[in-house]
């Protein structure tokens, strides 16, 4: 087996340092990202929950373009959701912005919290370099 390569953007430095979790971690032809959160860049969450579905959507970006892959790479996803019935269809709004065919497998979990007090967590695998 190849070894394994820990992925961390610029700027989320201390998730690595404090929380002892990678963004993700490449091995392989394969990036593996942890569940990603709409935090801005102060850590702050957006009340609307839109914003804060996009904000999710960008910081995956920023994860899965320092591992060498893109949205369009990505093969399975899954997605945490607190208010699962109340937001679901604002996230979907909002992932057919980001997520274009061929679309990836997709697991979509209702939850009763999530870290920081977010709507969404997103995890997923992508391929690298294609």
């Amino acid at each position: 087996m190849s070894e394994k390569k820990v992925v961390i953007p610029q700027g989320m430095e201390p998730s690595y340092e404090r929380l002892h979790f990678a963004p993700a971690v490449v091995a392989g032809e394969w990036l593996f990202c942890s569940g990603v959160i709409g935090t801005r860049s102060d850590m702050t969450l957006a009340t609307d929950p839109a914003e804060q579905f996009t904000k999710a959507f960008e910081n995956l970006e920023l994860v899965l373009n320092a591992g060498g892959s893109s949205l369009a790479e990505v093969v399975e996803m899954t997605t945490f959701h607190v208010g699962f019935n109340e937001h679901i269809a604002s996230f979907m709004a909002v992932k057919d912005r980001f997520m274009k065919p061929p679309y990836p497998a997709w697991t979509a979990i209702g939850v009763s919290e999530l870290a920081f007090g977010a709507l969404v967590e997103i995890k997923v695998v992508a391929r690298i370099g294609k």
